[in-house]
């Protein structure tokens, strides 16, 4: 099942198109960036999972979400500095063996995340 994350921009009501995401190994205050991708037009990695169940290991990790360039890219008008600049979301994962999804529901002024499914 691996990790996936999927990412919908509630000021524009769709997906994410364009985001730029990078996603880190972390240990303590150390982080190791592993990949660095652009959603596609479903807010989505364009190469699937982050992680397939074979290599998705125990540990924490992290993404860190471009929000504010999104955002600017898009055309929307804000302020300098900007309220979210980049959304990082550092999380664990205690069993590998289950699917890990991370969405982040986003707007240039507020964010949510939960583990989906």
């Amino acid at each position: 099942m691996g990790l996936s994350t999927h990412v919908l921009d509630t000021m524009h009501g769709g997906p994410a198109a364009g985001m730029e995401v990078a996603l880190y190994t972390t240990q303590g205050d150390a982080a190791t960036l592993v990949m660095q991708f652009t959603l596609n037009p479903d807010g989505r990695n364009p190469d699937g999972p982050l992680y397939d169940s074979a290599s998705l290991k125990k540990g924490t990790y992290r993404l860190v979400f471009d929000v504010a360039g999104y955002f600017k890219a898009r055309g929307a008008v804000l302020p300098e500095p900007n309220f979210l600049n980049r959304v990082s979301l550092d999380f664990g994962v205690a069993h590998p063996e289950q699917h890990y999804h991370v969405p982040l529901l986003v707007s240039p002024w507020s964010y949510s995340t939960y583990r989906g499914s």
